[in-house]
């Protein structure tokens, strides 16, 4: 087992600010690549004022930026502009997510770039893209939430619009990102030709809603919000139990026959209103009361016990206290530790991707403070 990763031996400039940009990146240094990431003199990435602040430094820029290296730089000066263009002659990856048109005007665009460091791949994260009427526009995650149409279908029927609970738009875009960064590091590998990596945080809500497209295409009905239920798989969804909720995930008829049986109703399994899947969503109503009608009756956990011995999936609803908690966690290892001078040691999300021959550490470093690394980055160009 080594202790680095896949991407050992890779090196990312990293202009990004806030979070779709760092959490790709974070992503790329948990596997291994080195990034360096490019702050504006004194500031720094606005992530850092976001709280909670732990020790007076912010927990949530620890969350996505730990692993990293830091240099301020002013690509409006001529002395950090020369540093910049020897990280980058020696760097595999360059990333940005500045509204389109801002890296040309520092003269740092895509067509330059790659005229000078030919082998260079380019990531561009940006709210819309670099092509199309609103590339130019500024986003946020909440916009491109609305734009893209997934608070349309998030929520309860009737209910006022509601933002997806975590920040969908912006962690979708870097997950995005960081699956195009890989493609082109392999392109490269077969064509010796660096890539631009276009990512549009509306293209990826629309990438995100799933069969919403394609019912509205097939029905022409338009989709809306349905709480907590499947659009198409009956029944999948919330219940209501003697003491909270729980999901019951009936995927195909043999889970769904399985389950009436442990609610000790096998007469809703030859229902010929409920025989297919197709059948029981066409008459989910019927059948949501049928079923909820029983499962108030015992506890969520006594469900959860009958429901698991039988191989039916289900889960109550945890809390982040609750998830942090479960027993697959720790054998997981999806929550590690990072220890920082000024905010102590903090628990943080883990890295799902797990590799054979690669080790996963239980613990990953900290965040930088700004401007960190300078002087061992300029000794490294220097040499």
């Amino acid at each position: 087992m080594t202790a680095s990763g896949p991407l050992s031996g890779v090196t990312i400039v990293d202009l990004t600010r806030v979070l779709a940009g760092p959490f790709s990146t974070m992503i790329l240094a948990d596997l291994g690549a080195r990034v360096i990431k490019v702050e504006t003199p004194g500031t720094g990435d606005d992530a850092r004022e976001y709280g909670p602040f732990v020790g007076g430094k912010s927990a949530y820029f620890i969350s996505v930026n730990r692993g990293k290296e830091s240099i301020a730089l002013d690509l409006k000066k001529d002395e950090d502009r020369a540093v910049f263009e020897k990280l980058l002659a020696k760097a595999d990856v360059v990333v940005e997510n500045f509204r389109p048109g801002t890296m040309e005007k520092l003269g740092y665009g895509w067509d330059t770039l790659h005229a000078k460091y030919p082998k260079l791949i380019y990531a561009a994260c940006s709210g819309f893209g670099h092509t199309g009427p609103h590339s130019k526009r500024p986003a946020y995650d909440m916009v491109v939430q609305a734009m893209g149409g997934i608070m349309s279908i998030t929520g309860q029927p009737g209910g006022e619009p509601t933002r997806v609970g975590m920040s969908i738009g912006d962690v979708a875009a870097g997950l995005y990102t960081t699956i195009g960064i890989n493609a082109a590091l392999y392109d490269r590998a077969t064509t010796g030709e660096g890539r631009k990596v276009d990512i549009g945080m509306f293209d990826v809500q629309m990438a995100l809603m799933e069969n919403a497209i394609v019912r509205y295409s097939a029905t022409g009905e338009i989709p809306g919000p349905l709480g907590g239920r499947h659009p198409s798989i009956t029944p999948f969804q919330v219940f209501k139990t003697q003491d909270g909720h729980m999901i019951v995930a009936g995927g195909n008829d043999t889970m769904y026959r399985r389950f009436c049986e442990i609610i000790e109703r096998p007469d809703l399994a030859t229902n010929p209103l409920f025989a297919t899947n197709r059948l029981r969503n066409e008459h989910h109503d019927a059948l949501e009361a049928e079923i909820q009608g029983v499962l108030t009756t015992r506890p969520t956990a006594a469900w959860l016990e009958l429901l698991d011995a039988a191989g039916v999936p289900a889960s109550r609803i945890n809390d982040v206290s609750q998830v942090m908690q479960h027993p697959q966690v720790e054998p997981r290892n999806m929550v590690i530790d990072v220890t920082d001078p000024k905010a102590g040691s903090l628990r943080v999300a883990g890295n799902p991707v797990k590799i054979s021959g690669y080790d996963d550490p239980t613990s990953r470093p900290t965040a930088p403070d700004v401007d960190q690394d300078r002087e061992k980055i300029l000794r490294e160009l220097a040499g």
